[in-house]
């Protein structure tokens, strides 16, 4: 089990809500089929994360890949001026076949540390949000959650809390949903409201709107505008536009009831992130190689006007966050980028500092792939239903 928790769906587990009523969330756009093209070397199949998927066999054709013709004669090349480069005894496996050997994965929560280096399981750091989430029976509905410690700042309210009872931030993937002031006692709602209820890596775009009400006030439901299901829970239980059959709550039930969620939410403003494994305790490479590749990013970004630090907040730009093991240290660098409109993830390894540049200029702000073959490890586009797993 990698640092980077996952954490399995299970219907066994204790319900939030009544399993007619949670059925309509995970199910939100399971009854839409894809119109996309099938490229050779796959298959399609009605995927529990909602959508009809299908699944790439082959590295070239999940992403487009740079062509010479179209993206100039250098576009494959690796920079020529960069000055950053690793230590001379920085050695990884260049040999395994690396694209399709990740698991697949539904949703992924950053959790904010403002550490960039952590136990070797992080679910192990006691009193923290990923050890809640790991020990919670309360487990994810629509897939597998991927939980990643980050290098994210907490609030100022994690400082003056107790120990176990810490307050931070959650970044929720793909959706790119910040969640305030998350404390260990927070993982049913957290689950259920921002996980299950959301979108997942093989949602279609565009995802159906969904309408919050009551954020820190009371919480009043959600109200799911999709032409398959509209649910409002109120503090009238089957107050809905065609009332399902969800019987009667019991106890534990009531006292779970939606009134009492209290977390708040906002958008996350970057168009893109790029998330880079920094854990040296899980291997030194990692810890050596994120902060060379944060420098060259920055020097890439910056003349573009994309870079962000951590604390900036303009809409758009690129944000860069290291964040805890991933699997596949021996290929180091690990590099996560998510493309937020474009409904994309597209994971690469073996991530030099020379290759920064053409991963800025035709990978992030493009979607295409400069070494497919030797650096793509999976990922997914849900515009076109597609997926590395």
């Amino acid at each position: 089990m990698a640092s980077s928790s996952r954490i399995r769906g299970s219907d066994k587990e204790a319900a939030y809500i009544p399993r007619k009523m949670s059925s309509a969330f995970r199910t939100i756009v399971s009854g839409s089929r894809s119109l996309f093209s099938t490229p050779s070397s796959s298959s399609t199949n009605l995927h529990a994360g909602g959508g009809v998927v299908t699944t790439v066999n082959d590295a070239v054709s999940l992403f487009p890949v740079v062509n010479p013709a179209s993206d100039g004669e250098d576009c494959d090349r690796d920079c020529e001026n960069c000055s950053i480069r690793y230590p001379p005894k920085f050695s990884i496996n260049e040999d395994d076949e690396l694209y399709g050997r990740v698991k697949g994965w539904s949703v992924h929560l950053l959790i904010a540390t403002g550490k960039t280096d952590w136990v070797r399981d992080v679910a192990d750091e006691k009193g923290s949000l990923m050890e809640a989430l790991k020990e919670s029976k309360v487990q994810p509905r629509n897939g597998r959650l991927m939980v990643s410690a980050s290098n994210m700042p907490p609030p100022p309210e994690f400082c003056h809390a107790e120990a176990g009872a810490q307050p931070t931030t959650v970044l929720v993937l793909p959706s790119f949903t910040l969640i305030d002031l998350v404390t260990p006692y927070d993982v049913r709602e957290l689950i259920h409201r921002f996980v299950d209820a959301g979108p997942t890596t093989t949602t279609p775009l565009p995802f159906p709107e969904v309408e919050q009400k009551g954020d820190g006030e009371g919480y009043d439901g959600l109200q799911l505008h999709n032409g398959i299901s509209k649910i409002v829970e109120t503090d009238q239980v089957g107050q809905t536009e065609e009332p399902p059959d969800i019987g009667t709550l019991n106890d534990s039930l009531s006292a779970l009831h939606l009134s009492g969620c209290k977390l708040s939410s906002r958008p996350c403003v970057h168009a893109y992130l790029v998330l880079l494994c920094s854990q040296k305790t899980r291997d030194a490479r990692c810890g050596q190689s994120a902060p060379l590749l944060r420098r060259e990013l920055e020097r890439q970004l910056r003349p573009l006007g994309l870079y962000r630090d951590l604390d900036d907040e303009r809409p758009g730009g690129v944000g860069i966050y290291f964040i805890s093991h991933i699997g596949g240290h021996k290929y180091s660098a690990n590099m996560m980028i998510y493309r937020k409109e474009e409904g994309q993830a597209i994971w690469l390894a073996r991530v030099r500092p020379e290759h920064i540049e053409g991963i800025v200029k035709h990978t992030v702000l493009q979607g295409k792939v400069v070494h497919p073959d030797r650096q793509l490890r999976g990922g997914f586009d849900r515009r076109k239903g597609l997926i590395s797993w």
